[in-house]
């Protein structure tokens, strides 16, 4: 059933670098605080939806899909613990064949075609790549903390994905026996009736559960702006060739993702009129410096995201212990702790709360 899997951070810092060591190009995962239709809006294209809840025991009639293969959906059954999080990831992913999803998950698709659902579960579970990857970013542990008594209770946070496929909106949870098929959509449309479906879960859950996180499946941003800034800079010397200040430019480059854009772009009629071309110009200088802006914002975020999984990955034991050890051997420890124990007293005192002596 594979070796150990982690516990992992729901962290769109912490999902994007999985993606990439996992091969994935041009995708990353985006925090949403909303499921209002502006901002999903601005975080088109949206590949997909993976939703964190604390698991409870209820009743689901709703049917599921018993053919999942026959409606052209990818769905695996988790079987390893603690995986669900890399497992609804990688269930967007083996059903978005616009993806470069890379060789390894090209491979576990290709091989787990035709298997139930519990076997395809088992050889994510047993993917050398997949675990080591996704139990990366925990610390060593060279103490093994004691079992939590929430899991005695069934308190568990689960993860399951949202994802349109043939026509038709999907909810693909691990935990059962099939996916299940929400409504008819399309590409245009799947988006609010996801968060419909998202905005009813939490309302079942409000009145005893505040934890929940929603992260959206997402072009990376890095490789759009940069796309949308070439357009522009394309249609700079479009314009100012019109203008007779420049020969054409060559045509922009139309393969990989947002290339019906880029047509779209190359395609724009220009007027005749110089006044308004030259307004056209400016316009289109001040969208470039925005996408610059964006651009440098989103590599600045991607650099602090790789510093904070460092910092995941580091086991900081040692260095408490020889700090203590080394304030001990100076003297300063124990004055240390008699000012906190202080500290906490008056903290204590102002709360109203009783003082142990």
């Amino acid at each position: 059933m594979g070796d150990h899997w982690t516990t992992i951070e729901s962290d769109p810092g912490v999902f994007s670098e999985l993606l990439e060591r996992m091969g994935v190009k041009g995708v990353q995962m985006e925090e949403l605080y909303s499921l209002d239709e502006d901002s999903l809006d601005s975080l088109r294209p949206i590949y997909g939806l993976i939703f964190l809840f604390k698991w409870q025991k209820e009743e689901d009639s709703r049917p599921v899909e018993a053919n999942p293969e026959e409606a052209g959906v990818f769905f695996a059954s988790q079987v390893i613990h603690n995986a669900c999080a890399t497992q609804a990831i990688v269930s967007v992913l083996l059903n978005r064949p616009e993806l470069e999803i890379g060789p390894e998950l090209s491979q576990l698709k290709e091989f787990v075609a035709g298997m139930p659902a519990a076997m395809k579960g088992l050889a994510i579970g047993n993917s050398d790549t997949i675990r080591s990857v996704h139990n990366s970013f925990s610390p060593p542990q060279p103490i093994i903390p004691e079992k939590d008594d929430d899991d005695e209770k069934g308190e568990a946070f689960h993860f399951l994905a949202y994802v349109p496929v043939g026509g038709a909106l999907w909810e693909l949870d691990g935990l059962k026996p099939g996916p299940i098929q929400l409504a008819e959509c399309t590409d245009g449309d799947w988006l609010p009736k996801a968060a419909a479906a998202i905005t009813e879960r939490i309302g079942r859950y409000a009145a005893s559960e505040v934890k929940f996180n929603l992260m959206a499946c997402i072009e990376d941003r890095r490789r759009k702006y940069s796309r949308e800034l070439a357009q522009q800079m394309h249609l700079q010397e479009r314009i100012r060739a019109k203008l007779g200040k420049s020969e054409p430019p060559a045509p922009l480059p139309a393969a990989g993702a947002g290339a019906g854009d880029a047509a779209a772009a190359a395609a724009e009629e220009l007027p005749d009129d110089a006044d308004t071309l030259a307004v056209r110009l400016s316009e289109s200088e001040a969208e470039a410096e925005r996408l610059q802006a964006q651009l440098a914002m989103e590599e600045d975020k991607r650099a602090r995201w790789a510093e904070e999984n460092v910092r995941r990955r580091t086991d900081y034991i040692p260095f408490s212990f020889q700090l203590l050890m080394a304030l001990a051997e100076k003297g300063q420890l124990q004055p240390l702790v008699e000012r906190a124990q202080e500290a906490h007293r008056a903290k204590l005192q102002q709360q109203g709360g009783k003082v142990e002596q």
